[in-house]
């Protein structure tokens, strides 16, 4: 299975490595130095092993094998990077998910659509998902409002405290 594990966000440096902004729940696994990452570019999908891999400000710095020039990635500046997951590697307990399936739902609040999931946080105590529509919300993943998750539908229903979609 092909899911998303972020997006490259900008250069670092001049020797080619790459900010990405991890969309994945597993981010310190999923960029570890020989693993593949994919990314849709024109009309091919480039593959690109990871030869070494920080942390620094928040954002996952990425170097790739092969690539010592920040002209040979400026090209990708903006795409998604993919990696082929065996879901079987990384079983989920109940109640988990995979950001990239819970990225793309629609939430639905009361019968009434407020837009779909665009982003996910992780704020230590429960993970927050940018909800987008007419407005933008910050939407906790607690029990206490996600009321249900249909992955195959891509559909949430949530149960919003007061306060929380004004």
């Amino acid at each position: 299975m092909k899911v998303n594990v972020g997006k490259i966000v900008n250069m670092h440096g001049v020797k080619g490595e790459v900010k990405i902004l991890s969309a994945s729940d597993f981010a310190e696994e999923r960029f570890q130095p020989g693993k593949t990452l994919l990314i849709p570019f024109k009309e091919e999908t480039i593959e690109l092993v990871i030869k070494s891999y920080r942390v620094h400000k928040n954002f996952h710095m990425v170097a790739f094998e092969g690539i010592n020039n920040i002209n040979d990635v400026e090209q990708y500046k903006g795409l998604d990077v993919f990696q082929e997951v065996d879901t079987t590697e990384l079983p989920l307990e109940e109640n988990e998910y995979y950001y990239s399936d819970i990225i793309g739902c629609e939430v639905y609040n009361d019968g009434q659509s407020i837009g779909k999931v665009t982003e996910i946080f992780e704020t230590g105590a429960n993970d927050v998902w940018v909800v987008k529509g007419e407005k933008e919300h910050l939407i906790p993943y607690i029990e206490d409002v996600v009321k249900e998750i249909d992955i195959d539908n891509k559909k949430i229903v949530i149960e919003a405290m007061e306060g929380l979609l004004s």
